[in-house]
């Protein structure tokens, strides 16, 4: 029979061991605890996030039509949500598109598309109007009353997280 290296320490040698382990494995785990309690990067939020952010800021909206990009671009329909916005210093609706990318780089890699799309529902090209930060573009048809543009705008920055 071989001896294994355990059963040839004394007990207490094998018990003060055990304890060092333990004591260990709970330095660990509470430091992981500590981590994991630390606030998280904001994320960007979802449509629901960003829609309350804009309502609570005075602005309201209605007719809201998923998948309506404003044009016929298959690439940024799944991407869109069209609706009408008033409020504030904003008498007159307004129908806005906004574009919900997944992250920074389909943002980078899709936001001059929405220019060309534009030229779809935009019917004077001097007044149009976007807001952008990534992961979200709003544009529609201007000019839009400077209360309601500023508080569009702090929506979608406070929606858009760390934009990634």
């Amino acid at each position: 029979m071989i001896a294994s290296a355990t059963m040839s320490l004394p007990h207490s040698r094998r018990l003060h061991g055990g304890r060092l382990v333990a004591l260990a494995a709970t330095l660990v785990v509470a430091a992981c605890g500590a981590i994991s309690t630390s606030a998280p990067p904001p994320t960007p939020a979802d449509f629901q996030g960003l829609a309350g952010g804009i309502v609570r800021r005075g602005i309201a909206i209605d007719r809201l039509v998923s998948g309506d990009a404003g044009c016929t671009d298959a690439v940024l329909a799944p991407t869109a949500i069209a609706f009408d916005a008033s409020g504030l210093d904003q008498a007159d609706p307004v129908r806005l598109y906004l574009y919900v990318f997944r992250d920074r780089a389909a943002f980078e890699r899709l936001r001059a598309s929405i220019d060309g799309c534009a030229r779809s529902f935009v019917t004077d090209p001097q007044t149009f109007e976007s807001i952008e930060s990534s992961p979200f573009v709003v544009a529609g048809q201007g000019p839009w009353a400077s209360g309601f543009e500023r508080a569009l705008r702090e929506a979608l920055i406070e929606a858009s997280g760390t934009g990634d």
